[in-house]
């Protein structure tokens, strides 16, 4: 077969609804190492991650935790401000586990006993997606920054994929270095010289990432797709053009309200223009 294009996926925000799951363990956690003295807006967390090195939510969890402390006047790790020690300094396995016992539930290694918020999460596409996809001669696979646990969840067990292409946290390096992105690419065991790769993602990171593949792989033809994600569409319109403007800022060629918009017909016309 010959391939038409690829098309890789990003996946919070893109392929499943992670504002009732993988944000609100996030505020959960900020709140409870900061004893209940501030929980993050879904903007707060938008801001952070618009910084563009905060894919990872638990180190994201962390960063939110130090900033609000040293608001307060105190420092990270040993320090001494005018009126004595003023240190703060977060065992960060704490901080991923409690992340990870409000996001997964209890620490049980088999999917179908996970209790947490991830059981509750919205799916935004269904199997019928990629078979279309594939029925145009569209290859695709799948980025992110979640856990592969976490990621295999929704990809196997929600929507019903059978072992797809994935480079997960514990495979490749934090976005926006874009190694992970040529693995999972290198997965598809496609011949030279590959076709455009489309990069469908919801974060400034997503697109920082597709920008530096286009610098360190120029011979491939690199498309960066951004999609809004669910919390950003439910806001006001000001703050949706922002966001849009923040994708369109950080590199992406085209920006969508969501992945259902990006069709076959749409991922080629990409691919071919």
């Amino acid at each position: 077969m010959t391939w038409r294009a690829i098309a890789v996926f990003d996946i919070d925000g893109v392929i499943r609804d992670v504002g009732g799951s993988y944000r609100r363990a996030l505020a959960d956690t900020v709140e409870q190492f900061t004893q209940g003295a501030y929980r993050p807006t879904p903007q707060d967390i938008d801001t952070l991650k618009a910084e563009g090195c905060w894919n990872n939510d638990w180190e994201g969890s962390q960063e939110l935790i130090y900033r609000h402390f040293e608001a307060q006047g105190k420092v990270r790790g040993s320090g001494t401000g005018p009126l004595g020690p003023l240190q703060v300094l977060l065992d960060y396995d704490q901080v991923v586990d409690y992340f990870q016992r409000r996001y997964r539930g209890p620490v049980l290694e088999d999917p179908s006993q996970w209790t947490g918020y991830i059981s509750q999460e919205p799916v935004l596409v269904d199997k019928g997606y990629f078979d279309d996809l594939s029925a145009a001669h569209i290859a695709w696979a799948f980025f992110s920054g979640a856990t592969r646990g976490s990621a295999r969840y929704v990809l196997e067990r929600r929507i019903g994929l059978n072992a797809p292409p994935l480079v997960a946290m514990e495979d490749a390096p934090g976005k926006p270095d874009p190694i992970g992105l040529f693995q999972v690419v290198d997965q598809l065991d496609l011949p030279a010289p590959w076709p455009p790769v489309i990069y469908a993602g919801d974060t400034v990171a997503d697109m920082q990432t597709l920008v530096k593949a286009r610098h360190q792989r120029p011979e491939t033809c690199w498309i960066g797709v951004g999609i809004l994600p669910p919390h950003v569409n439910a806001s006001d319109p000001a703050y949706i053009a922002d966001y849009r403007q923040r994708l369109f800022q950080a590199g992406a060629d085209i920006v969508l309200t969501s992945l259902q918009e990006l069709t076959p017909d749409q991922i080629l016309g990409l691919a071919t223009s």
